[in-house]
């Protein structure tokens, strides 16, 4: 066992009421309108703790900081605020990465401040202090667009104020600040921060390639659009409407971009990009205009996609940009662009190819998507996920695990008036509960409606079930649905088909409804049959509580590997 300094793991000594290096901290983020911070406390995190205690922010306390960074990901989606998150140094910063990786994959912005050892320690000198690691930063170097160490506290409004700008600037994501422990108690002559602005950065697209793109659009005899992530970040949707109502374009949204495109559209092939006749409609356009979408794994049906028409790639992220295929690429932000392309565009004749009706062939495509499914015995999970639909308000925000439910849900889940919110961007388990936590803390914050719903499965639940303890502590009106079937159902039904047998993928799992009981969170449950009126009540009811369906359910068989 490493014997520590003594001095480094002590409590600080008995300060004075004089501000330091915490108040500045706390200072600037209200003033750059933060009202609410995740996290968990910390020894060398006291000074931002304590400074907590004389503002406005609301502080809410998770049981697993990766939780908090999850929480802070979901207040984020669920306002369009920048989530505040606070962290200790060593392991706590640690645990929170995988949490960080999804808001960092998916664009979610915000503003990360972490605690350090004292300033004598840092240099990857071998103090023995505690919690001390050779270069924190360079640890959430891979999760966040950039890292900072601030190393006296005249600097700290300034790092924060600049933070939050990136953070807010697409393409959006985290950003990681670091105080010392000493920089946050020592006194500070700094007078009170009072005033602090943060304006995204803008990110227009070059005219040229906007003249280029103009010109395949109005050349185009068969359009189709990829609505990704990006379109939802940068606010695309009236735009994106537009264009393709001006040029007769079928639109498939991919996950992220589920609610980018009105789901009932006569034009919309809604979010079945893991179907081949929608991969199919997409190959066929003479022009595929992306936004916001690397064509990834997903969108891409597993890289079966081979476009035989040329492409129009839009994304803030320059990485991304022909990632996959050969494209014109335009670096923009997604609402910049297409409000461009809108304005220059004039409607175009829908009979310009001969024999092509936009119209009629998305509603061919989706009703061959929904025979395709019939065909396939799963009767079961088509009723669970009506029964699900119909139970939640059209307004509802929900929020997904990496469950088999919610890869039901980022093919055929109408977010009508709400937002669909899940972990595909990193795809790690754990999101669905404490992301709900943070998205209901904000809808609060915004006074609006605030219930939200949570769908993990019996797998992920075991990730973020501490958490039952702060929805309990700060009476948080989520509803978590569980979906117990076992095991981690997915990757039973991937190793049955590959190998013929599963390994690994049975759980040991506690009595759900007991558990959350024992927390002091109502919970019921229910058969399938019965789910939905059990969400109906659940969701009616005041603070956390939680629903579980124990059964099995199954994927719909992919299209992908005969091709």
């Amino acid at each position: 066992m490493e014997i520590t300094d003594g001095a480094a793991s002590a409590p600080p000594t008995r300060l004075t009421g004089q501000r330091n290096g915490g108040d500045l901290v706390v200072e600037t983020l209200s003033a750059l309108g933060a009202t609410t911070v995740f996290g968990i406390p910390g020894q060398h995190a006291l000074g931002l703790f304590d400074a907590l205690s004389r503002s406005d922010l609301r502080f809410v306390s998770s049981r697993v900081e990766n939780n908090s960074a999850f929480a802070a990901d979901g207040f984020s989606r669920a306002t369009g605020d920048v989530g505040v998150l606070f962290l200790s140094t060593g392991p706590g910063a640690l645990t929170s990465l995988a949490g960080l990786q999804e808001a960092y994959a998916t664009g979610v912005p915000m503003v990360v401040v972490a605690s350090q050892i004292p300033l004598e320690g840092l240099g990857a000198r071998r103090k023995g202090m505690l919690h001390q690691l050779d270069d924190q930063k360079a640890s959430a170097a891979n999760v966040t667009k950039s890292q900072r160490l601030i190393q006296h506290a005249s600097g700290i409004p300034s790092a924060i104020q600049d933070a939050w700008t990136e953070a807010v600037s697409s393409p959006q994501g985290p950003v990681w600040i670091e105080v010392p422990q000493n920089v946050l108690l020592d006194p500070v002559m700094v007078p009170r921060v009072e005033d602090a602005l943060a304006e995204p950065f803008d990110n227009p697209p070059r005219i040229e390639l906007t003249r280029e793109a103009l010109t395949w659009l109005r050349e185009s005899r068969r359009p189709a659009i990829v609505a990704g992530g990006g379109a939802r970040r940068g606010r695309a949707e009236s735009w994106l409407l537009s264009i393709a109502e001006k040029l007769g374009a079928p639109v498939v949204c991919s996950p992220g971009g589920n609610g980018a495109f009105p789901w009932t559209h006569e034009l919309s092939l809604q979010s079945w990009v893991e179907d081949r006749h929608v991969t199919e409609v997409l190959e066929d356009a003479d022009v595929l205009l992306v936004v916001g979408s690397s064509l990834g794994e997903v969108t891409s049906n597993y890289f079966t996609l081979e476009p035989r028409g040329r492409i129009i790639q839009i994304d803030a992220e320059p990485r991304v940009l022909e990632s996959n295929r050969p494209a014109l690429g335009i670096r923009a932000d997604a609402g910049q662009a297409l409000a461009a392309l809108d304005e220059a565009l004039e409607p175009l004749p829908r009979d310009r190819e001969p024999g092509y009706d936009a119209v009629a062939l998305v509603a061919d495509t989706l009703t061959r998507v929904a025979a395709r499914l019939e065909g396939q015995d799963l009767g079961k999970e088509l009723a669970f996920m009506r029964d699900l639909r119909e139970a939640v308000p059209a307004g509802m925000q929900t929020f997904w695990d990496m469950t088999i439910s919610a890869y039901w849900a980022w093919s055929c889940w109408d977010a009508r008036e709400g937002q669909f919110h899940s972990a595909q961007g990193a795809g790690g388990l754990g999101f669905g509960f404490p992301g709900a936590i943070g998205g209901a803390v904000g809808l609060e914050s915004r006074g609006l409606p605030a219930r939200v719903l949570a769908v993990s499965g019996d797998g992920s639940a075991m990730y973020s079930i501490a958490e039952l303890a702060t929805a309990r502590q700060h009476d948080i009106p989520v509803t978590w649905l569980i979906v117990d079937d076992g095991g981690y159902g997915i990757l039973r039904e991937y190793m049955e088909g590959a190998f013929g047998k599963a390994t690994a993928t049975e759980l040991a799992r506690p009595d759900f409804v007991a558990l959350a009981e024992s927390f002091g969170v109502p919970a019921r449950r229910v058969g399938p049959e019965g789910i939905g009126e059990a969400l109906r009540a659940s969701l009616a009811g005041e603070g956390p509580n939680v629903v579980v369906v124990e059964t099995l359910m199954r994927l719909f068989a992919p299209t992908h590997l005969d091709q």
